[in-house]
């Protein structure tokens, strides 16, 4: 499926209406009843995959609801701890159809933090994996509420509840004439899930949302961009990038979801599955960028991949598409059927998403937060704007608080349905997000374009907290320079902030600390890294205007520290430069 980018907006795609997880559930059993609908290994090391089908999934949701509501968790707060697999999603569908209140966790967290949680949700039950069980004990011992443990997978847990036994209790319930399950009307405004943010920029916060919150996000979202039969999940479940937007989205479509069995088996399981598009954040898509030009680098074509995308982008411009056959050699690596990606999550670098759109592959860049459940915006499949993160979805609309008269850029503010009804047991920082007129404050800086159309199109600048702002008023975005260093062949990541001197308080110096891709130095013969790097920011800021020059460059020997959204966690930085 090859996309081209329409000068003129055109019409809305077709979408899922659900009003509620349960409508989501029987409506696509009904459309795809054999359809594949989640498709996974047991085990890494199982030779063949295996799947469950739409009407299975029904089944086993039905199931493990009504013995859910069995065992009282129908208003209570259910904590959903592990990693992505069916159970886990048909765990979280089933405990948003009986009336729960999710409580999706980090199963990488220490268990001093996932303790925090969970006191601070007040959780009686916890529907949690097996690879927590070394944590288990502990857990008990600092939640002296959580009385219940339903444990997904192996069965290891000691007095735990084994899922399967769950859904053979429910499925006989059913059976029986317990109609629980479909007999409770679901109220689509009231509390659904506690998501606590990852908090990139420090402490995490309780984000409350509602069915409607989550529903309505992929309902208007789904108008705007049109996924294809095959996706893989390769994002953590907890995030609400993962259970909205890759799971509930791509369920009620009726959309194959292979689910990964971990990082190191993604290229594998790339090539075997074949994927026909990806939901991933930007840093996965630099990866495969990395990945790409190393080894066309590597076997010495690097020179005649560059020269092909040059005369394949000639032939386009003409008429004549041939990169599903030019770049046949590279785009088997992710099973030779990828044509599209979405990503959200952070800045991509609009050179990587020319670089895969030369070789037949559209990134469609979008924007979401935790708080709007999380979709904002996204570009469309033929209608996308260089630079920016698409239209906000239907029924949404962005406004830029404080816009600079010049520039028009400003703080994020959104507003839709798809907006939390605000942070647990935090009525002050609530209030703090919300403008008079019911806007979300994003915290994110930028502007926002309307085209001929009257559609507005978003442009992120940068990160209000990670600002940086000089005593003589003058404001540098990192996010912009992060972009550019981006660039510099052999960087591996890069954070640019406000150095800290212990020596002189009052120095003010722009830092790029980077963590160089040694591989990719190796192969060009660079020894010295600090020297390298020295000369190639050197260059950059001829670029930039003299507040935006970086000051002091300093290099990394290891990754920087990243959650398991796989963002860069800002604040755990060392920002000191003596």
């Amino acid at each position: 499926m090859i996309f081209k980018n329409r000068k003129k907006n055109y019409p809305l795609y077709e979408t899922t209406h659900m009003r509620d997880f349960r409508e989501a559930v029987e409506n696509v059993a009904k459309r795809f009843p054999d359809g594949k609908a989640l498709t996974f290994r047991k085990k890494p090391s199982d030779k063949e995959a295996v799947s469950f089908t739409y009407a299975e999934g029904r089944d086993y949701i039905r199931d493990i609801g009504t013995e859910f509501v069995a065992m009282g968790m129908r208003g209570e707060k259910v904590a959903i701890i592990g990693e992505a697999s069916p159970y886990w999603v048909f765990s979280y569908f089933a405990l948003m159809a009986i009336g729960a209140v999710t409580v999706p966790i980090d199963k990488e967290l220490p268990v001093s933090d996932m303790a925090s949680i969970l006191n601070t949700a007040e959780c009686r039950y916890a529907v949690v994996s097996s690879v927590i069980a070394p944590k288990v004990k502990e857990l008990l011992e600092a939640v002296p509420t959580l009385t219940v443990l339903v444990e997904m997978g192996e069965h290891v847990i000691e007095n735990a509840v084994a899922l399967e036994t769950v859904r053979e209790n429910g499925k006989a319930r059913y059976e029986g004439g317990d109609n629980t399950y479909y007999d409770y009307e679901i109220d689509p405004d009231a509390l659904a899930s506690i998501v606590f943010t990852s908090g990139t920029t420090g402490k995490g916060k309780g984000v409350m949302l509602t069915t409607k919150n989550i529903c309505s996000d992929m309902e208007q979202g789904m108008y705007n961009f049109q996924i294809t039969e095959r996706t893989m999940c390769v994002l953590p479940p907890h995030h609400t990038f993962g259970s909205t937007v890759n799971f509930l989205g791509h369920y009620a479509q009726g959309c194959e979801i292979y689910i990964s069995s971990g990082l190191r088996y993604i290229m594998k399981e790339l090539e075997e599955f074949k994927p026909t598009h990806l939901i991933l954040v930007p840093l996965f898509v630099e990866t495969f960028y990395k990945r790409i030009l190393a080894s066309a680098e590597k076997s010495g074509k690097l020179g005649m991949l560059k020269t092909l995308m040059k005369v394949s982008n000639g032939l386009r411009k003409i008429g004549i598409d041939l990169r599903s056959v030019l770049f046949k050699s590279v785009t088997k690596n992710f099973g030779g059927e990828l044509s599209m990606i979405i990503c959200g999550g952070a800045a991509l670098n609009p050179d990587i998403i020319d670089f895969f759109e030369n070789m037949g592959i559209v990134i469609l860049n979008g924007y979401g937060i935790t708080e709007c459940a999380p979709l904002i915006s996204c570009n469309r499949n033929e209608y996308r704007k260089a630079g920016s993160v698409g239209m906000p979805i239907i029924g949404g609309h962005v406004k830029i608080i404080g816009a600079d008269e010049e520039t028009g850029e400003g703080e994020i503010a959104y507003k839709g349905p798809n907006v939390m009804i605000g942070y647990y047991n935090n009525p002050e920082a609530t209030a703090e997000v919300f403008d008079d007129e019911g806007y979300f404050r994003t915290g994110d800086l930028g502007r926002v374009e309307v085209d001929e159309d009257g559609n507005q199109w978003v442009f992120i600048t940068g990160r209000k907290k990670n600002l940086i702002i000089f005593s003589n008023g003058k404001n540098v975005y990192p996010e912009e320079i992060e972009t550019d260093i981006q660039g510099v062949y052999g960087v591996g990541e890069v954070v640019v902030y406000a150095g800290e001197s212990k020596s002189n308080p009052e120095l003010e110096v722009i830092v790029a600390e980077i963590y160089p891709d040694a591989e990719a130095l190796e192969r060009r013969g660079i020894t010295d890294a600090q020297a390298y790097f020295d000369e190639a920011i050197k260059e950059i800021n001829k670029k930039n205007v003299s507040y935006k020059k970086v000051g002091v460059v300093k290099i990394r020997t290891e990754e920087f520290p990243k959650n398991t959204s796989r963002k860069i966690t800002r604040f755990a930085i060392d920002k000191t430069i003596d």
